[in-house]
């Protein structure tokens, strides 16, 4: 590995307090799909694969920490407050506070789009970090970093003082009256594989409320709740 990739694993290490014992697994958590999809004669591996592995170590750690700590909860509030907890605002706010964008590596397109403070990029790369954590050292060592990067939000969401996400805010609008189903359908795909545009739109009782577009599919799917919202709150006003 080149030295300027060291370097940037050891900021990447100093920023969330955890030392890999295999140093490339951390690069590949900093890779984005952009970045790997320029420099893919060196045979490169984006971090979307640590995304998808560290976001089910994340749901798992926070549900067993919910399931022991809040044993009078229901099943339906545990899962609005994992919700709030997993949800891209809170990790991307968390990756803010890491500085995790500050060593990704983003592809030319991306670094000029402001890729590094973008909350979906920013989010993915959280839980890709948290994929190659468990990857390195076991589910306690992701178990520690987990407790330890979100104890503030988990304790807020414990207390009700979290912010919800836009798809939680629809949800919980939509529910308020009778039983509502919701779902989100990808509409449209456009652009080359490492940079795609997905466009989103949310039913409601089959009835389509919103739509939105964007980087992922999670961002289009926030982008199309808050559509909704902004629907559901313009009726509401003129009833």
């Amino acid at each position: 590995m080149k030295n300027i990739d060291l370097e940037r694993i050891n900021q990447l290490e100093k920023n969330i307090g955890y030392v890999f014992r295999d140093k490339n697994k951390a690069f590949q958590a900093i890779t984005h799909s952009s970045y790997a999809y320029e420099h893919r004669s060196e045979g490169l591996s984006s971090n979307e694969r640590l995304e998808f592995l560290g976001d089910s170590v994340l749901n798992f750690l926070i549900t067993n920490k919910l399931f022991k700590e809040v044993s009078d909860m229901p099943e339906g509030e545990m899962s609005k407050l994992r919700a709030s907890v997993v949800s891209e605002a809170s990790l991307s706010k968390c990756a803010k506070e890491l500085n995790i964008g500050e060593v990704l590596l983003l592809g030319k397109g991306e670094e000029i789009m402001g890729g590094r403070k973008r909350p979906s990029i920013l989010a993915d790369a959280m839980e890709a970090v948290i994929g190659s954590i468990y990857l390195d050292g076991g589910m306690n060592a992701a178990d520690d970093f987990v407790s330890r990067i979100l104890r503030e939000n988990y304790e807020k969401a414990i207390q009700g003082t979290l912010f919800s996400d836009y798809k939680t805010k629809l949800q919980e609008e939509v529910q308020k009256g009778s039983n509502c189903t919701i779902k989100y359908t990808v509409i449209d795909e456009s652009g080359p594989d490492h940079d795609k545009v997905f466009t989103v739109a949310v039913f409601v009782n089959g009835e389509q409320m919103g739509r939105g577009t964007g980087k992922t599919k999670k961002e289009a799917e926030q982008k199309a709740a808050g559509d909704a919202l902004n629907r559901l709150r313009k009726e509401a006003m003129e009833l």
